[in-house]
Parts: C-alpha cells; structure tokens; sequence
C-alpha cells in the first residue's frame, strides 16, 4: 500500500488529506447535530406514550414512532430532498445539510422514544405511587422523579444507538454532502486507490463513534444510582 498519495494536490488547491479531514468534519457535525434533534424529540414523544390516560399525546405519539422507524432512512433522506420541499417551498432554500440532520435526528429519534418508553415502564410502580404521595402533578412526577430514572436506565441502549447513527450519517453521500463516504468514492475515482482509501474512512467512522462511546460511558459511569436495581419482572429498590 502507498500512502504518499494522501500528500498529492487534488486540483482544487488542497491535498488528499485536507479534503479527508473536511469530510470527517462533515460526518462529525452531521452525527452530533442529528444526535441532538434526536435525543432532544425522543424523550418528548417517549414520555408522551406512556402518559397515564391520555387520547390524544399517547395515539399520536405511537403514530409518530411507526412512521418515522418503519421508513427506511433512505427513503426518508429522499423525502427531505426532493419531495418534502415541493410541499413546503421555504426547504427549496435550505442548505442539504439541514435536510440530512431533520431526516437522520427524526428517524432516530423515533427509536430513542422506543427506549425512553420501555425505560419508563422498567421503572418500579413504587416511584410512581410516592411523587403522588407527595402531591406531585403528573408533570412534576415526570420532571422530577420518573424521568431522571428512566434516562439513567436507558443510558447503555442510547449509546448503542448513538454509535448507530454515526454509521448512519453515511447515507448523507446520497444528496451530495461531502461527507467520508463521499470522500471515499470520489478520491478512489481519482486515485484508484480503493483499498488505502476505504481503510481510512473504515478508521474514522469507527473512532468516531468509539468517542461517542466514551463519552456517553462516562456520564452513564457518573449517573448511576447506587444500589437501585431494574428487574425484568418490574420490581426494584
């Protein structure tokens, strides 16, 4: 393998490598973005399905998981960049980048709610029953009790899903963002050299996601509660 072609002008003023660290800045603020939007409507919709007694918040927040989950996430990219904007003429004028966040954050967000939900129903009936002792509302039950809980709960799956999205992200090579994927394809086109070039994107995607890893892992390492213990059988202490 040669690796001096990384050190060759592409023609536009910048080397092979420059234009490989851009493209990683591409991958990174496309997964960082999407995991904000992500995270930040999946705790939303999450804890709206499992509000006790509720026609509306609950129905809608399930319809809202089975759309954006069953559709794959190319398709929904597709969406974003070609049919959405006809309906809504002001996304004519977005930059692709936006549109590829809005489509990744809201198909992972519909899996995170999954796990925000089923965080929320691990929990012990007890937490539950002691905010309302205390004459806690519904929503201060949530705010205070059952929702510090349950993120703490669903913290391993998060990070599971967080690194997911970063491998994700690569479907953004489809609507032209210069992401590592489209690094890839483009510079082998150039240099044919396939095998030096896809081991260096198969490197940076998975340290970028093993920092995402690290980093989730601390504050999951940071959060616990000592001694509180979630059973299948839905007891605990």
């Amino acid at each position: 393998m040669d690796w001096q072609f990384l050190f060759q002008d592409t023609g536009a003023g910048e080397t092979y490598f420059d234009w490989m660290i851009r493209a990683w800045g591409w991958t990174v603020s496309i997964a960082l973005c999407s995991l904000f939007v992500s995270i930040s409507l999946g705790i939303v919709v999450g804890t709206l399905r499992t509000l006790p007694n509720s026609r509306f918040w609950a129905p809608l927040a399930v319809v809202w998981i089975e759309v954006f989950r069953n559709i794959p996430l190319l398709v929904q990219v597709f969406l974003w960049y070609m049919v959405i904007p006809e309906f809504i003429p002001a996304l004519k004028t977005t930059p692709t980048f936006y549109l590829m966040v809005a489509a990744l954050g809201l198909f992972t967000s519909s899996r995170i709610a999954e796990q925000v939900r089923a965080g929320i129903q691990s929990l012990p009936q007890g937490q539950t029953y002691a905010a309302k002792a205390m004459g806690f509302t519904t929503t201060q039950s949530y705010r205070y009790v059952i929702l510090p809980m349950a993120l703490r709960v669903v913290l391993p799956p998060l990070t599971s899903e967080s690194m997911n999205l970063v491998k994700n992200s690569a479907v953004a090579f489809a609507v032209s963002i210069g992401d590592l994927t489209m690094f890839a394809m483009q510079a082998q086109e150039e240099t044919s050299r396939g095998i030096e070039l896809y081991l260096l994107v198969t490197i940076l995607y998975a340290v970028t996601a093993f920092a995402i890893n690290r980093v989730l892992a601390f504050i999951e390492a940071r959060s616990q509660v000592p001694g509180f213990i979630v059973s299948t059988g839905g007891g605990g202490h």
